[in-house]
């Protein structure tokens, strides 16, 4: 009898949330972690899925993408600005092929300038509130529309 490890068992709850029709406001993930784990950003944001969109918004009664990712860091302590600009100028750069959980993913959505975030939480998926009649969700840097819009990867 083959056993499912932690890793295998998390990244299923993971593919699981992400691809259900019902928006989870809590995050499978957390539930299988330690305590000390739960506070990491990225536990904190996969908390989140399913909360609104709400523009200006960084807590759980709506995200905007900045608002999201920076709630996530300062519940940990960790306090980053609040803009999607600022995040970038605040964290370091690095190449994408050195992408690791935790994270900043940046994005070009519609104009010349960066504006979108979201935390990387591995397998080429990261965590984001999308945009207005959205809500937080997974989503993978595999697609053709994140790849077209993806601009750097960033390190708070």
């Amino acid at each position: 009898m083959k056993y499912i490890t932690q890793t295998g068992l998390i990244a299923t709850l993971i593919l699981t949330a992400a691809c259900s029709q019902t928006p989870v406001r809590t995050s499978p993930v957390a539930v299988q972690l330690s305590s000390a784990d739960k506070s990491h950003p990225v536990e904190i944001a996969l908390q989140q899925v399913g909360a609104p969109y709400r523009y200006g918004g960084h807590d759980p009664s709506g995200f905007d993408c900045s608002g999201l990712v920076y709630y996530a860091y300062l519940q940990q302590g960790i306090k980053i600005p609040r803009t999607t600009r600022s995040q970038l100028k605040h964290a370091k750069k690095i190449p994408s092929s050195n992408m690791r959980y935790g994270d900043l993913v940046f994005f070009k959505i519609s104009r010349s300038k960066i504006s979108h975030v979201g935390i990387y939480i591995g397998d080429n998926k990261f965590v984001h509130a999308p945009s207005k009649g959205k809500s937080v969700s997974i989503s993978s840097l595999d697609t053709r529309y994140w790849q077209k819009r993806f601009v750097t990867a960033a390190r708070i």
